[in-house]
């Protein structure tokens, strides 16, 4: 009898272990602790929860203050020249100077208005989180030293400006990357980008969205 109720009371811690574990690699805790994150901007800084036009955080720094990868991944895109004229008021080239990456989250994030991009960067590059990609600036159209911060599904990759400049709200998912974090609270985006794009698909440039997805 005391090695059968033994084994019972076995089976049953078992299989309360399979259910918890069964819920982790489904739900929020997963996506939690998968991957691992990097507040984007290295020294004193602040954003807000807003944002002109669409959904993107604006990280108020001071210029020349490093700004790095969020997360393991690899370079779609960058500009080394800040392109941008008042007069034509391109859409493609309001961010100046930046980097685009692909995370191994495979979530598309997009820092621009850099002072400069850090040497030896290239598409195609492999980063890790943590690592510099550039300084914060105020190239392109900026009116003062600021990182814009932009996260959306990859899509075409490169070339897609409306697309890349953001598409759901970083802040939440900033707040919890600070460096005095626990990483095991870091958050990822990954969920929320794939139900963005399985309600919107990767949109052609000037083609309406769901505002829901901009809640």
């Amino acid at each position: 009898m005391r090695a059968r109720g033994t084994r019972l009371r076995l089976a049953m811690v078992a299989a309360t272990i399979a259910i918890v574990g069964a819920g982790m690699a489904t739900g929020p805790a997963a996506a939690a602790t998968r991957f691992t994150y990097v507040f984007p901007v290295v020294g004193h800084s602040g954003f807000a929860h807003k944002h002109h036009g669409y959904p993107a955080t604006d990280i108020i720094a001071a210029c020349g203050l490093r700004v790095v990868s969020p997360v393991d991944g690899v370079v779609l895109e960058l500009s080394r020249v800040d392109r941008w004229d008042p007069k034509v008021n391109d859409g493609a080239t309001r961010g100046g100077k930046f980097v685009s990456i692909e995370g191994v989250d495979g979530v598309r994030y997009y820092g621009s208005h850099l002072s400069k991009v850090a040497k030896g960067l290239k598409p195609g590059a492999h980063v890790s989180a943590g690592q510099r990609i550039g300084n914060v600036g105020r190239t392109g159209r900026a009116g003062a030293c600021h990182l814009h911060f932009g996260i959306s599904p990859v899509c075409a990759g490169t070339g897609d400006w409306w697309i890349r400049r953001g598409v759901v709200w970083p802040w939440p998912y900033l707040g919890i990357w600070r460096p005095k974090i626990d990483p095991a609270l870091h958050r990822s985006p990954r969920r929320e980008v794939r139900a963005w794009l399985a309600a919107n698909g990767c949109p052609a440039h000037n083609q309406s969205v769901s505002r829901a997805s901009f809640a």
